[in-house]
């Protein structure tokens, strides 16, 4: 997703928490461009030096949902 999601019509926004792959908050947003555009790649950088086996994007935009810690070929 490319911005946060609303409801009651548009006029709220939902508050996301952003998960670490052991199911913790790491970063709480209203803001999901911003988040994509911006501070996604320090989250990035902290998560990959603790999670080393999991999928970690260049672009998360384009890449391809898995349900694996990495996507096959990768």
């Amino acid at each position: 997703m490319s911005e946060t999601l609303r409801n009651a019509n548009g006029r709220e926004v939902l508050k996301l928490h952003m998960l670490s792959p052991a199911r913790r908050p790491v970063q709480v947003t209203q803001d999901l461009a911003s988040f994509w555009s911006t501070t996604y790649a320090g989250v990035k950088k902290d998560l990959k030096g603790r999670y080393p086996k999991h999928y970690w994007p260049e672009n998360p935009l384009v890449a391809e949902a898995t349900g694996r810690a990495k996507p096959r070929g990768t």
